[in-house]
């Protein structure tokens, strides 16, 4: 199957043309301020290199950073409405109670708290307040909103209240856009109803993306199906997810582990994704990323649901070096990398002159940068040693030596050895290895619920069961989907033999309905 995988990325715009698993033609170019112009050129220039031009394009797969973009500018969010379902219980902290005053002010958000929600146990709160949440769904309709997040208490061990509330709000509100928290968080109610209201504010956005996206493809002559990349290493049908963008959180660093992963063979070990702004630190297993079990912040947002464990650190190519102190960063020149270093003509001392004066890279003129003082470039190098040794050593979880998987734009930056690591495993196109994982991506389906009134194997075949209608419903081929990692976790303090199972498949793509 040929396959295009572009990434977007804050410094640069990469794509690929592949066939199996050969590289048909690639390209690395600064992404524009006008994202999708950056896409389309991108698009066209790696077909204007395609040696098998006669051969139809089956599938495109885009990985982009608007949506988090989004978040961290406080810009294109969406107005919308925050439905709690927990009356009288959590009464003194509101929703979004937590979050930056700018991004609340963005989103700007008309918040309801209703009677209703369960216990831990799965027993009803109270019951649920039908009345108020007509009331409420007046209200919005009334503000103009046509997004909605509901989110109730205990609502992974029971969704009944929140279906109820759901149906409550399309009755008023026909053509409402409504993000339901157990599809998305676990069991904690801030952190859940965090990622709820994110995906709220961004479905706009998302349809908005979608749909350029899809124009930017027939620009390019392109009919083929296409899909956006997430946050686990696996890729989604485009409308599904312009329905849940939340999920393309950190898509960019796992697409490099992804594509670390299919260029080198190995399916365990450290991987390091270096761009031209930060460093990306993650961790394969069995040739996924490792996945955080713990809050992740998004723009300042606390939340809990799927995310690639990683670590950034502000090293990469356009990392800006000051020549008296030795500082490596945190300032970045980012996509202006071609126009502010120094070996193409700028005044800014950068990692790309350090490397290029060390001899590591053959990047634009290195007679510029041949004058640098030897101890200000040896001081350098040796600081971004210091940084990456630290940070590695964060991520892994044994003393023992693990192989590290350089890629990325400024994988020169990574050293030959480093302490810690039993060895740098460097490949051809690590340069791209971010386009490459987004075009070799499966898709997925993944259950993270309690189950209560089941035994375990019941509860596990249940959990495969709704995982695999996600994966199909995702655009995986049904006889392609296989397990690849279940743990169910009994709770004690639950009655009906209550666990909390999660369980993730994976499929090839089905192009069965081009």
């Amino acid at each position: 199957m040929k396959r295009i995988g572009i990434d977007v990325g804050g410094t640069n715009t990469d794509a690929v043309l592949i066939t199996g698993e050969r590289v048909l033609s690639f390209i690395k170019q600064p992404t524009t301020a006008d994202v999708m112009t950056g896409v389309v050129n991108a698009i066209k220039a790696v077909m204007a290199a395609d040696p098998e031009p006669h051969i139809a394009i089956d599938a495109v797969m885009i990985g982009t950073t608007h949506f988090t973009n989004a978040v961290v500018e406080r810009a294109r969010l969406e107005r919308a409405a925050a439905v709690r379902i927990a009356m009288p219980a959590s009464a003194s902290l509101p929703p979004m109670v937590d979050w930056p005053q700018d991004l609340f002010d963005a989103v700007a958000p008309l918040r309801f708290m209703v009677e209703g929600g369960h216990e831990y146990d799965g027993r009803p709160l109270v019951p649920f307040n039908r009345e108020q949440m007509f009331d409420a769904a007046y209200q919005i309709r009334d503000a103009g909103i046509t997004s909605v997040g509901i989110t109730g208490l205990f609502s992974p061990l029971t969704a009944e209240g929140e279906a109820e509330a759901a149906a409550v709000i399309r009755t008023v509100i026909p053509d409402a856009r409504i993000t339901l928290s157990h599809t998305l968080g676990r069991i904690g109610l801030l952190e859940r109803e965090n990622v709820t209201m994110l995906n709220a504010a961004l479905q706009g956005l998302g349809a908005s993306t979608v749909d350029a996206f899809r124009k930017a493809l027939v620009e390019c002559g392109i009919t083929a199906r296409f899909y956006l990349t997430q946050n686990d290493g696996t890729v989604v049908l485009a409308d599904v997810a312009a329905a849940n963008p939340v999920y393309s959180f950190a898509s960019g660093p796992t697409n490099s582990m992804r594509g670390a992963a299919f260029l080198t063979g190995r399916l365990d070990g450290m991987v390091v994704d270096v761009g031209g702004t930060t460093a990306d630190i993650g961790y394969l297993q069995g040739g996924f990323p490792r996945q955080a079990n713990n809050v992740v912040k998004v723009g300042g947002v606390r939340t809990l649901f799927r995310m690639p464990d990683l670590l950034p650190i502000a090293l990469g190519g356009g990392t800006i070096i000051n020549p008296e102190t030795l500082a490596i960063g945190p300032r970045s020149v980012g996509y202006n990398l071609l126009r502010d270093a120094m070996v193409f003509g700028g005044s800014i001392l950068t990692a790309t002159d350090i490397a290029v004066a060390a001899g590591l890279a053959e990047i634009g003129d290195r007679d510029r940068v041949k004058g640098l003082d030897k101890a200000l470039v040896d001081g350098a190098l040796a600081g971004m040693r210091k940084l990456l040794e630290e940070n590695v050593d964060r991520m892994k979880t044994s003393a023992e030596g693990t192989p590290l998987l350089a890629v990325g734009g400024g994988a020169f930056l990574i050293p030959d050895e480093l302490r810690g690591c039993s060895e740098v495993v460097r490949v051809e196109h690590a340069g791209v290895a971010n386009a490459i994982g987004a075009a070799m991506a499966q898709v997925s389906g993944e259950v993270d619920q309690v189950f209560s009134g089941l035994d375990r194997d019941a509860a596990l075949a249940e959990a495969e069961r709704l995982a695999r209608a996600q994966a199909v419903a995702a655009g995986a081929g049904e006889e392609t989907i296989s397990v690849i990692d279940a743990e169910d976790i009994p709770i004690a303090y639950l009655p009906g033999k209550a666990r909390r199972v999660r369980l993730r498949v994976v499929g090839d793509i089905d192009f069965g309905g081009k």
